[in-house]
């Protein structure tokens, strides 16, 4: 975990833009930042990045892709297995996960936050700034029936 002082740092993030949090200029307001917000407040430098997004900044780039993420957790599940830890959370249809595996289709409608003190913490599209929600205003990030909220542990390695 690269940012264990949540109860410190996640609130100071909230309202955040994206261009607040960013050093290497992806900071388009029609492209998702969800993963890449959880990804830069954890210091996530696996998978593809911002930086290989606007080849510009001075930091190394955060992940940018939800399915990417929750292939790193090295516990995922449903959130009512959660365990009572901080963790992760993302929300998407059912049929975009594979528990067994522990994969996630890259679909555009999956979701990605930070689970702590009862919040999640993620960045809204539509709102264009951190926001916290309780888990239940979480849930209803997308429309449907079969949207589901899973939790994953932190993933361990943050360079690999």
């Amino acid at each position: 975990m690269a940012n264990p002082n949540f109860a410190v740092e996640l609130p100071k993030v909230v309202d955040k833009h994206i261009s607040d949090i960013c050093d290497c200029s992806y900071t388009n307001d029609t492209d998702n930042h969800c993963a890449h917000f959880v990804s830069h407040f954890m210091s996530y430098r696996f998978g593809f990045k911002c930086k290989d997004m606007s080849g510009k900044g001075t930091g190394a780039g955060a992940n940018i892709r939800v399915h990417e993420v929750f292939g790193r957790c090295a516990a995922v599940g449903l959130w009512g297995d959660k365990p009572d830890e901080d963790c992760l959370a993302f929300v998407t249809a059912s049929t975009n996960v594979d528990l067994a595996n522990k994969t996630m289709k890259n679909v555009p409608a999956k979701h990605i936050g930070i689970s702590f003190g009862g919040k999640i913490y993620h960045y809204s599209n539509s709102k264009r700034k951190v926001v916290a929600a309780s888990p239940e205003d979480f849930a209803k990030h997308y429309p449907g029936s079969n949207i589901t909220v899973y939790f994953g542990s932190f993933p361990d390695s943050q360079f690999a």
